[in-house]
């Protein structure tokens, strides 16, 4: 593990003569080769990070000031546009295409003095919950290699998790920070909608995109989120709101009134030991001096269904722009007539999973089908918001499971799509309402892997968000190897 775990420490060291930007990057990059059976990362930025890093070294040694993340080592999904770098959503539909633009966050991240060290492996399209749909082979869990990290954000969470780079940024339609974050035993946050631009940032479903982190520590990700969020003028979904100082709001001794979703906790799917876990959790927080009371939530087995056809729908329109034609994938079936041009260039590009999510999309979205898939999921969506925001208005935040189970075994759910989307039945509810939702490590099973909870909070109050994952971490003072 590198010597320094915290931005802080780091920056300490860094200004005292004690490391320099260069060793932290080398010793990172020599973590990288020797775990590169993990597969997370697809690129790596060796040459430019040591270049850069050389940089701030000769600022500092100069007493020149530098960003608020000068010399932390960050990496980026391969959904995250970084120009001059190739960007390919996992998919062989972009192979070899170089972005000619950075994204918003990307830029934030620079201009802060970051050091970006590499583009990590996902499943394809970010339409996944396992990393095993990427074109370039699944990614492998630091903790047992013969289970998943998670997805999409897999590779994004590997590298947090076997300290591959600090922290790393995914992105989270439908759980995609969260789930791995908790399948790999670190933090994992998806800010409110809009919190973060998701100018430059490969869409899946526009209404339900949101760029996420990981990290190893609430401060540390506050400080990023700080960094890389507020208004952009290339994406009108981005909030005009002012963004908060979330690090001074972190350490604020309160009491919580705090609700949990009943059926959550009941629901049949959730492993039973977990459902333990949770409820001795409520227990310890009511003991310290918080409130926490259960609360109905009879439509939890609406969200999936309402989620998939939505994000599918999108899904189908987002990716009709890749057809073999302006950039990416074009089939080497030149003497075809043009509509089976496309044909085969889609059909050779796409991987099974994200060729299945367009064709329900299309589906929903076809005449005759429409009112009854498509706006009835809306219908659905609004009555989940709905829920959500009266909840929240009694209560400061919602407690839930990230997911029902601990990380599986590589291929266990592949041939099973079902199940592998009902794995997402705690997760896609912030997603729906758009609300900021974090997942801290809780403790873990008896088949030795991690775990966590889930908290959701009121949209774009992730100072409370974050002040109350910071609180519970003090409070369980449980530490979760993770490398």
């Amino acid at each position: 593990m590198p010597e320094f775990s915290t931005i802080h420490l780091l920056h300490q060291a860094l200004h005292e003569g004690r490391t320099t930007c260069t060793a932290v990057v080398q010793s990172y990059l020599d973590r990288i080769a020797a775990h590169a059976r993990l597969n997370a990362f697809r690129e790596v930025y060796a040459d430019e990070a040591l270049a850069q890093a050389a940089e701030l070294d000769a600022r500092i040694r100069a007493g020149e000031p530098v960003g608020a993340l000068a010399g932390v080592v960050v990496a980026i999904k391969d959904v995250i546009c970084y120009a001059g770098h190739h960007v390919g959503a996992a998919s062989r539909i972009l192979e070899g295409f170089v972005s000619p633009y950075s994204a918003t966050a990307v830029e934030r991240l620079l201009a802060a003095d970051a050091i970006i060290i590499g583009n990590l492996n996902c499943d394809e399209f970010a339409m996944g919950s396992t990393n095993e749909n990427s074109a370039y082979g699944p990614v492998r869990n630091a903790l047992d290699e013969t289970r998943v990290p998670g997805g999409s954000s897999g590779g994004s969470a590997v590298a947090v998790q076997a300290d591959l780079c600090m922290l790393s940024l995914g992105s989270d339609t439908g759980g995609s920070v969260r789930q791995p974050a908790d399948f790999c035993g670190i933090i994992g946050l998806k800010p409110t909608y809009g919190r973060i631009s998701r100018y430059g940032l490969i869409a899946y479903a526009s209404s339900f995109d949101q760029i996420g982190i990981f990290g190893k520590n609430i401060a540390d990700v506050a400080k990023l989120l700080q960094t890389v969020a507020g208004p952009d003028q290339f994406d009108s979904t981005a909030s005009q709101l002012e963004v908060p100082d979330y690090q001074a709001l972190l350490d604020h001794n309160k009491s919580w009134k705090l609700a949990y979703l009943k059926d959550a906790i009941r629901h049949e799917g959730l492993d039973p030991e977990m459902k333990a876990g949770f409820l001795n959790c409520f227990e310890e927080m009511e003991q310290a001096g918080h409130t926490v009371k259960a609360v109905d939530f009879d439509i939890l087995d609406y969200v999936v269904p309402a989620y998939y056809v939505l994000t599918t729908a999108e899904a189908s329109s987002n990716l009709s722009r890749f057809d073999g034609v302006k950039y990416g994938h074009r089939t080497a079936h030149a003497n075809v007539a043009l509509t089976d041009f496309y044909k085969l260039s889609r059909s050779e590009g796409f991987g099974k999973e994200v060729k299945r999510r367009i064709l329900l999309g299309t589906f929903v979205l076809s005449a005759g089908y429409f009112d009854a898939y498509f706006t009835k999921a809306q219908q659905v969506r609004r009555l989940v918001m709905n829920r959500i925001n009266a909840i929240l208005e009694h209560y400061d935040a919602i407690l839930l499971p990230t997911v029902p189970s601990t990380a599986f075994k590589l291929g266990e759910k592949m041939e099973d799509p079902i199940a592998m989307y009902l794995a997402d039945i705690y997760t896609v509810l912030a997603n729906l309402v758009g609300a900021p939702a974090i997942s801290i490590p809780l403790t873990v099973h008896s088949n030795g892997m991690p775990y966590g909870i889930q908290i959701i909070t009121r949209k774009f109050d992730e100072a409370n968000l974050l002040g109350l994952a910071y609180t519970i971490n003090v409070m369980t003072n449980k530490q979760v190897t993770t490398s």
